[in-house]
């Protein structure tokens, strides 16, 4: 009888330790500060955003010093966020939300410093601008935790974290990407450009700019989608990855504060940006 005991609860022990034990494909993606993206189920989608995620580590290997592993798709009603600090979820009108329980590891993943990059991808159908202009979006997104949310300001540290920006293009442009509110009030202090808006990482980005496909490299090195045409489409692209790289660089260091700020130095690579555009 001992002996039956003591075979349950080695049964039980190992049960529950192959509970708790972290994926090994996450554990890996956590150490190679791999990208992640949500699988949808639709293989165009998936792909664009795995070649899209492939392309941004690149350029970010190549002019910083993140190096970002493969990227990594993720199965929100199976697989543990815990692990993971950014999440590009691109929205498809055939998605079925994730589970109750997948919705608490969101939460979770999103009140512990996690960002999810929501793209809409209709940034070429005029009309539908703001976080509310995708039904499916709004089913998507209301079970979550998110803070009000209004379009980036100018002085945004979204617009200044690695690159100085005035736009996000992704394959598309021109329309308004939203993230948290900065807080009522807010203002800039005496002599700095910047006001001091909210000290972390706004948990969402919402816009619909397509950027998985600007960004989307083949395996031969070779962009995938057209963006735009002649220098401009190539100037547009060359905008995508210097937003990408913003984001990455925004999520993982969090907000300058106003008083970190070398306000010279940033107004000195203000015009020289200014210069080459």
């Amino acid at each position: 009888m001992r002996w039956l005991l003591l075979v349950a609860g080695l049964l039980v022990a190992t049960v529950a330790q192959a509970q708790v034990d972290p994926d090994p494909r996450l554990i890996q993606a956590a150490d190679e500060v791999a990208l992640a993206y949500v699988v949808t189920g639709e293989g165009d989608v998936d792909s664009a955003s795995e070649a899209g995620l492939r392309g941004l580590s690149q350029v970010l290997t190549d002019r910083t010093t993140v190096e970002p592993g493969e990227p990594i798709g993720i199965d929100l009603n199976r697989d543990d966020l815990s692990l993971l600090t950014f999440l590009y979820w691109p929205v498809t009108e055939t998605q079925a939300p994730p589970t109750p329980q997948a919705y608490v590891r969101l939460n979770h993943f999103l009140r512990s410093g996690g960002m999810i990059l929501f793209d809409t991808r209709d940034g070429d159908i005029a009309g539908l601008g703001g976080p509310e202009g995708a039904g499916v979006l709004r089913q998507l997104a209301a079970p979550l935790d998110i803070p009000p949310l209004a379009p980036i300001p100018v002085d945004h540290v979204l617009t200044r974290s690695f690159y100085l920006l005035h736009d996000f293009p992704g394959r598309y442009q021109g329309r308004e990407v939203w993230a948290e509110a900065p807080p009522a009030g807010a203002e800039a202090a005496e002599g700095v450009p910047f006001r001091n808006l909210n000290d972390g990482v706004s948990p969402v980005i919402i816009g619909g700019n397509s950027w998985s496909e600007a960004w989307a490299i083949g395996e031969n090195g070779l962009p995938i989608y057209s963006v735009g045409s002649g220098l401009d489409g190539e100037r547009q692209r060359e905008m995508a990855y210097r937003f990408g790289i913003n984001l990455i660089m925004y999520v993982l260091t969090g907000n300058y504060k106003s008083d970190q700020v070398h306000v010279p130095a940033l107004l000195d690579r203000l015009r020289r940006e200014e210069v080459m555009q």
